[in-house]
């Protein structure tokens, strides 16, 4: 009686939120290079100060980016829930750069001033890390140039591969989005696999799509215990067990 509490209240608390970011947690779900804007969606928890480096530097392929263009940081200023997308906007502008949700900040690095995105290439990596230049875990990519060019920048190293958390766009690609489901699935982790295939895609190719706003509806999961609820079912079937054992005793 006991030892099958014990099993259920384990696969009951596994149904509480995660929140350790790793590799595909978070992923792009759109790029705009004439707006010089993107979006991403959480598929995790994150608490407040959870901070999130971007850069469009290309990634050497060993142990560093390559410099002359841009770094920036995006810090949750309140919980962020898993399935929320945000979305970044203006990120050439000092002074019209947002987020969605939290604080969206430039950070100073010598030599990295050339802020928005290249309408002929780019790449942007999203990653975790102690500062700019030193990630310690990479979460997504997104690329309108080529994976493992000079200009492309290298997903060797990141963990990262095309159709998992790396997004191959068409070349010079100036607007693409998700569109595949945002709900259906029965959890958040489902969704890594559709959003890294570019088959759940619309890519608008080169154009002009600077207006063009992207979607931000929020990806849902099937109906799932509420972490209160789990909560305090754990507490009930932890009574329940002590008192199995005081009788048997």
């Amino acid at each position: 009686m006991t030892n099958r509490l014990f099993a259920l209240a384990a696969v009951l608390a596994a149904a509480l939120p995660a929140q350790a970011q790793s590799t595909g947690d978070l992923l792009f779900t759109a790029f705009n290079a004439d707006e010089d804007g993107f979006a991403v969606v959480t598929l995790v928890d994150l608490p407040v100060g959870t901070k999130v480096w971007f850069s469009d530097n290309e990634w050497d392929g060993v142990s560093a980016f390559n410099g002359g263009e841009s770094y920036s940081s995006w810090t949750t200023t309140a919980p962020v829930g898993a399935g929320t997308v945000v979305r970044f906007s203006a990120t050439d502008s000092a002074t019209l750069l947002a987020a969605s949700t939290g604080s969206y900040v430039r950070e100073a690095v010598a030599g990295n001033t050339n802020y928005g995105f290249s309408q002929t290439e780019d790449t942007l990596y999203a990653y975790l890390g102690t500062s700019a230049t030193t990630p310690s875990t990479f979460l997504a990519a997104i690329s309108s140039s080529t994976y493992g060019s000079a200009a492309g920048g290298s997903l060797a190293g990141t963990g990262l591969s095309v159709g998992t958390g790396a997004v191959q766009l068409a070349f010079g690609s100036d607007f693409a989005q998700y569109t595949g489901p945002r709900s259906g699935l029965g959890a958040y982790a489902d969704y890594k696999t559709l959003v890294s295939n570019i088959a759940n895609w619309q890519d608008l190719g080169d154009g002009s799509y600077a207006a063009t706003v992207p979607d931000t509806t929020a990806f849902t999961v099937s109906a799932v215990p509420e972490p209160g609820s789990v909560a305090l079912m754990l507490a009930g079937m932890a009574t329940l067990g002590f008192i199995a054992v005081r009788r048997k005793r």
